[in-house]
């Protein structure tokens, strides 16, 4: 029935594109053939394969480890009322800082390189999960930490049997909703500093040819892929770590 419903929804969208091509013209508005025509031969010559490649590693690198330094600062911050006074003002800037201000100023302080890319990335992303992760390292169960005193558990055994369990919702939740702001920074970071990438081919149909099929398969494609991967994986991990409850 959801898939029905999926399918369903999907066919209206196509079928309201359609008639707003028809009505703005083509070259407004390309019809979804002419997209898809477009994407078909993109992925014929390869560069579809490549760009959206190398998207997929920067997002997946620079994600991994907002993630992994995100999860650290929000547990530290969500234990110790001494760290989250002293780092909580810096957290906050960070969070209102617009990303494209972070961006550029990754690019002109280290430079117009791979290594700028990702610190962007990870200084956009890394105050979210911090912050999601905070509350969640607040809210443990105050039984089961009494239980882990009680039996004397060692610091491996709290983190893995306490700690980690109540904690894995959380981390889902920060890593669905940083993953969709992860890539949409990366492509912005591409537009603006990188020789390759959907980013990168996106402002190059923009710049040299005003391409709106270009612009719009490209974006449609990375969209389809980060979708899967919610749908596919982030989706499934969520459902399973909060399966005990």
């Amino acid at each position: 029935m959801n898939l029905l419903a999926r399918i369903a929804s999907l066919a209206v969208l196509l079928a309201a594109w359609q008639v707003a091509a028809q009505g703005a013209g083509s070259r407004l508005l390309p019809t979804p053939l002419a997209v898809a025509a477009f994407v078909q031969a993109e992925a014929a010559r390869g560069d579809l394969f490549r760009n959206v490649g190398v998207t997929l590693a920067r997002v997946g690198i620079s994600f991994g480890l907002a993630m992994l330094l995100g999860v650290l600062l929000g547990v530290a911050l969500g234990r110790s009322r001494r760290a989250n006074l002293v780092l909580d003002t810096p957290l906050l800037v960070l969070l209102n800082t617009p990303a494209l201000v972070i961006t550029v100023l990754a690019y002109i302080w280290v430079g117009l390189n791979e290594s700028a890319a990702v610190l962007a990335v990870v200084l956009n992303k890394l105050p979210t999960v911090a912050v999601i992760l905070r509350e969640g390292a607040r809210q443990l169960d105050p039984g089961l930490e009494e239980m882990a005193r009680t039996y004397r558990f060692d610091r491996r055994t709290w983190i893995a049997h306490v700690l980690v369990p109540q904690l894995q919702p959380y981390v889902v939740a920060a890593a669905r909703s940083g993953l969709s702001l992860a890539w949409k920074i990366v492509l912005v970071i591409e537009l603006l500093g990188r020789p390759n990438g959907v980013g990168f081919a996106i402002n190059f149909y923009f710049v040299q040819s005003t391409d709106v099929a270009a612009i719009i398969g490209y974006s449609l494609v990375f969209m389809s892929v980060m979708i899967a991967i919610d749908i596919l994986l982030l989706q499934r991990l969520e459902a399973h770590v909060r399966r005990w409850r």
